[in-house]
């Protein structure tokens, strides 16, 4: 991906895979990236599971080959599949932490371009582009999106809380991420904040352990996502902009849904003079009126539903109150191929889980297909014309 697209003097540093006497990994800027095991899980059985690191031989061929992955694809029913990346991590933070932004810029570039021209390339009606940017400068992101929509991508990797990594919020005074957000709204690009994006892992404690973090973690972390962005001034300015929350389930949202609308409710009157906080010297109250939200008119529920997408490949609870998250705001997936997945069963786990729901034909048929065809602007393949 990335030795056949720098310049002859950065082969050398650039992400190059490297298999020696302590293994396989990616090595870029003298840095080693071992794959880890729970992230190409995909033919194994749940006994093989582990967290150790493995090489590309370890994984199943659908993993790194595109056309292999389309017939993984058709063996669990996946018409459509969008694709985030490893090695670069979920919104390219691997580039934003590198030393030479120089290289990074041209690392990232070449992802995005091996990503749309060759990855979806092998199959556009079967696959979904998705592009990282240069986190580390707001007017190259602009480029970076103006450019890949230009070649067909409705789709950018953002990270879920960019306070984490080093970088401002999305609540920032100076407005950090307004030219990046009012590039994607102008360009119908949607941005994609995947659970881990934020490079920190959510725990309980110092001592809790990773099965307790996967468990929790994904209401925990997402639901946190989801909140910041439903109270952020950003959703005023960029009114058509479109979020989703990839791989973040959906089960959990009714319950803070409802909560933000029970809050709002109670606390609209102080909150409209602005953000509170207690200056710890004098014991004052102290507001911000940088941004205030008009809560007169503040609708939690048409707000959600107006910019925000919730992605899940098995929640029972959230399909039987998917009526209250909104039809037209849930998106399957299957988490291929990672020990969560779905694979090789998709189709058939949703089939079963729409069987204990009253959900009709063409609601099913939103959530499945319809409401990601629609969103990222994907002419998908007419299944009576894939070959099994």
């Amino acid at each position: 991906m990335w030795q056949d697209r720098v310049p002859a003097k950065y082969k050398d540093i650039a992400p190059r895979l490297v298999a020696d006497d302590t293994g396989e990994a990616w090595v870029y800027e003298g840095k080693r990236v071992e794959t880890t095991g729970l992230a190409a899980v995909a033919g194994k059985s749940r006994q093989e599971f582990s967290p150790e690191a493995i090489t590309y031989a370890d994984m199943r061929p659908g993993c790194y080959d595109p056309h292999e992955r389309i017939k993984d694809m058709n063996i669990a029913g996946i018409l459509g599949s969008l694709n985030f990346p490893s090695f670069p991590r979920f919104c390219g933070q691997k580039f934003y932490e590198a030393k030479d932004k120089t290289l990074a810029l041209l690392c990232t570039k070449a992802y995005n371009d091996w990503m749309i021209d060759e990855w979806c390339g092998a199959a556009p009606d079967r696959f979904i582009p998705m592009i990282i940017v240069p986190l580390w400068d707001p007017s190259l992101c602009v480029e970076e999106v103006e450019r890949c929509a230009a070649k067909g991508n409705h789709a950018v990797g953002f990270s879920e809380n960019p306070e984490r990594l080093g970088l401002p919020t999305i609540n920032d005074k100076d407005r950090y991420w307004d030219p990046l957000f009012k590039a994607c709204e102008e360009t119908d690009t949607v941005v994609n904040m995947h659970i881990g994006s934020s490079s920190q892992p959510l725990r309980f404690n110092k001592q809790s352990s990773l099965v307790m973090d996967m468990a929790w973690g994904t209401g925990g972390r997402v639901s946190g996502t989801m909140l910041d962005w439903l109270f952020s001034p950003v959703l005023d300015r960029f009114p058509k902009l479109q979020v989703a929350l990839s791989e973040g389930g959906i089960g959990w949202m009714p319950y803070f849904l409802e909560t933000a609308e029970r809050v709002v409710g109670k606390q609209r009157y102080w909150a409209s003079r602005g953000d509170f906080s207690l200056d710890l010297l004098t014991g004052e109250a102290v507001f911000d009126t940088s941004g205030v939200l008009d809560f007169d008119n503040f609708d939690v529920y048409e707000r959600f539903r107006a910019h925000f997408h919730g992605c899940f490949f098995s929640d029972r609870h959230g399909l039987k109150n998917a009526r209250e998250i909104g039809i037209d705001n849930i998106m399957i997936e299957s988490d291929y191929p990672h020990s969560d997945s779905s694979w090789p069963d998709s189709i058939k786990l949703a089939h079963e889980e729409f069987a204990q729901t009253d959900l009709t034909a063409e609601e099913q048929f939103k959530i499945l297909r319809g409401n990601a065809e629609k969103l990222y602007s994907f002419a998908a393949a007419d299944p009576a014309k894939i070959q099994l």
